[in-house]
């Protein structure tokens, strides 16, 4: 058992060192490189390649916070992490208890297409987007009620910075509500699902979105991301109280409720 334990240990971080294009390049700019190039094809892909699931996932997301949203006088303060063109943000903003909304990214090209979207939609004066790392946020301590994140925690440079940096910008008793993919843990779904992941989605991603590398890189980082248990682990020695996780679909994707 005590190698079993080293081995998860050490393969915990593994996510931080896949690389989107290899080289010596910093993460964090490999990855704001990667999403600016395929920012416009992104939803559409994200979309084709889940069959629509995604949509189902963001649901229950927001299922899992609409109390605490309720709950917060004069509408939720929400910090949305990772929020590429800002899918999850406008859902929250159409269905919570909402007074304010800041989607954080450090691709100016997805949030530029989060914009317009939010723009179609009439929501400016509740969403706004700003270029943030997550591992060194700007904003003061206790700001958000609410902290959201989905599909993007996987590409973070320092886990455990940006996780420590949820801690310190939530308020007490808030919650932060994760999405992120995951390796199935039963047959068949996982062998179909390794499958799909390593041979159908690169090629679609090269046939659409003219882009192979990254969805590579989108795989591995699956792969290497810490799940379940694990996950739980490094989340309470960030600081948080209370973590539990779900399962969705299979074990396709992950939600993760945490607690300050």
């Amino acid at each position: 058992m005590r190698d079993l334990n080293y081995i998860e240990y050490n393969q915990m971080y593994q996510q931080e060192k896949i690389l989107p294009f290899g080289g010596e390049e910093q993460k964090s700019k490999q990855v704001t490189r990667m999403f600016d190039s395929i920012a416009n094809t992104y939803d559409m892909m994200n979309h084709f390649t889940s069959l629509g699931v995604d949509k189902y996932w963001r649901n229950k997301l927001i299922k899992s916070i609409a109390q605490q949203a309720q709950q917060a006088e004069g509408g939720a303060e929400i910090l949305d992490i990772a929020t590429g063109t800002g899918d999850l943000a406008i859902l929250e903003a159409k269905k919570l208890n909402v007074k304010k909304i800041t989607g954080i990214d450090i691709s100016e090209g997805m949030m530029a297409v989060g914009n317009e979207k939010v723009k179609k939609e009439g929501l400016q004066d509740v969403i706004s987007f700003s270029r943030e790392d997550a591992t060194k946020m700007s904003f003061p301590d206790n700001s958000f009620d609410i902290i959201t994140s989905s599909f993007g925690i996987r590409n973070f440079e320092n886990l455990d910075a940006a996780l420590q940096e949820m801690n310190r910008v939530l308020r007490p008793d808030g919650v932060v509500a994760i999405l992120e993919l995951s390796d199935p843990v039963s047959f068949p779904m996982k062998q179909l699902f390794e499958i799909y992941s390593h041979l159908v989605l690169p090629t679609l991603g090269t046939a659409i979105a003219r882009n192979k590398k990254s969805y590579n890189y989108l795989v591995h980082s699956i792969d290497a991301f810490p799940q379940g248990e694990v996950m739980t682990e490094i989340v309470k020695k960030a600081g948080f109280k209370k973590v539990s996780f779900k399962r969705l679909t299979f074990g396709i994707c992950t939600l993760y409720i945490i607690s300050k």
